[in-house]
């Protein structure tokens, strides 16, 4: 799951079950191209380093209000 924010400035995206995997852009175009290069980033690194990939632990639902 990606969420993406919008800010004061653009928006930012973050992987909340891959800690430390975020990014900035101008667009939801953009975030969306920087977050999926991060995250492909940060996996091939558990990859290289040897360690399984994480599990989800992240739920999503949307509630109609």
């Amino acid at each position: 799951m990606v969420e993406i924010v919008k800010t004061n400035t653009g928006f930012s995206a973050h992987v909340p079950d891959l800690p430390g995997v975020f990014t900035v852009g101008d667009s939801v175009k953009e975030v969306e191209t920087f977050i999926q290069e991060a995250i492909q980033l940060h996996l091939r690194g558990y990859e290289e380093d040897g360690l399984p990939t994480p599990d989800s632990k992240t739920d999503v639902i949307w509630i109609e209000v």
